[in-house]
């Protein structure tokens, strides 16, 4: 068994985790009797008993099989945990995109899951595509969720930019413990979790967003997003047509990762030496810089930073008012980054949007609560 490789289910809010060789491979999964489920007195959920089943074939060592067993008198086998959890890392792709919130997708992943168990077992078999049940389930609490987030956001205390993602390198977990998990199993780096792209998502419709991710980013038919999103197809190829519209004026030529890597490198080498000359240069003239503090750190992320001259002076102050920061280069949604560090602490992570050989926006994710999934050393 190599070090450090396990399968981990999360649920309730803790995780459960058990060692794996070289692959996901999940212990049979029995069946649940009423006695095993029902304890008296106390609070219950179908979720819950299925963890502790899994707990109780762990430690019994019960065979290392990907196959499920059914009772007798069933034709079909149960849909198992091995079957099932397969799913979590597409489902947290697709919510994450959705949702531009790490934590919210989990939540949304989460709850489709406990309402994947807390059907019947009858009711389970009778469905033929046990991911695409839960696809369907998770798109739709994550529509339902987009819904009240623009509310929730109105009342967010200053900007709001969405959770920014590590490198596997730098990847921690937020769940009790700090067991390392590697990002991989939680979502796919591509342009599509860059942070230029996820914020100008966020001026969608919550339908057009699903509609957009779904077909677009995901490849399902109109047909299939019609079910979700409970439109028409016709109407859902509206909705994707009119996501691409506004999305349009947005999409730049790429600047090669490389060109991009150095440039950010030359901002951090300007900032640390304070020199505002330098950051100009690097800087487009109508640069903007955007903090996210939450109302939890700080108040100078209440407004952007307009303009490529005041976003030099402003980096400078910092650096000048805090002389023991450490700046590490990093990869941030997939995009060369900054991560920005106090007395090995990481307290900021800077995510960059370069046209040509200037930056054109900087994002500051200040808000600890955002910062969970990063390494403190």
């Amino acid at each position: 068994m190599q070090g450090g490789e396990r399968l981990g289910v999360e649920v309730g809010g803790g995780e459960l985790s058990f060692p794996v060789r070289g692959m996901v491979i999940v212990s049979t999964v029995r069946r649940p009797s009423p006695s095993e489920c029902e304890a008296p007195r106390q609070p219950h959920s179908s979720l819950q008993c299925l963890v502790e089943l899994v707990r109780a074939d762990a430690t019994k060592g019960v065979g290392d099989t990907m196959s499920t067993q059914s009772e007798p008198g069933h034709d079909r086998p149960d849909p198992g945990l091995g079957a099932i959890m397969s799913e979590r890392r597409q489902l947290i792709n697709l919510a994450y995109r959705l949702l531009g919130s790490l934590a919210d997708a989990e939540d949304a992943v989460q709850e489709a899951y406990a309402r994947w168990y807390a059907m019947s077992q009858q009711q389970r078999e009778a469905i033929e595509s046990p991911g695409g049940w839960l696809t369907r389930v998770t798109s739709r609490i994550c529509l339902d969720l987009l819904g009240s987030a623009r509310a929730r956001r109105e009342r967010y205390v200053g900007e709001w930019i969405p959770e920014p993602l590590p490198d596997r390198r730098e990847w921690i977990s937020g769940r009790s413990g700090g067991t390392t998990v590697d990002p991989a199993d939680r979502v796919t780096l591509d342009e599509s979790i860059n942070m230029a792209f996820l914020v100008v998502l966020e001026s969608l419709t919550p339908a057009e967003r699903v509609a957009f991710i779904l077909h677009d980013v995901f490849g399902y038919a109109f047909a299939e997003v019609a079910e979700i999103v409970g439109r028409t197809p016709a109407a859902c190829r509206q909705l994707a047509s009119s996501a691409r519209r506004r999305l349009r004026p947005s999409q730049a030529p790429a600047t090669p990762t490389a060109q991009r890597a150095g440039i950010v490198r030359a901002f951090k080498q300007a900032w640390q030496a304070k020199d505002i000359g330098a950051l100009i240069g690097l800087l487009d003239p109508d640069a903007t810089a955007i903090g996210d503090g939450g109302g939890l750190v700080g108040v100078a992320e209440l407004r952007p930073i307009q303009g490529g001259e005041q976003v030099a002076r402003v980096a400078v102050e910092v650096a000048a008012r805090a002389p023991d920061l450490t700046i590490l280069e990093r990869t941030v949604n997939g995009q060369p980054g900054l991560v920005v560090q106090q007395d090995g602490v990481t307290v900021a992570v800077l995510a960059f949007d370069v046209a040509g050989d200037r930056i054109k926006r900087i994002w500051a994710v200040r808000n600890p609560e955002k910062l969970r999934h990063w390494t403190t050393g």
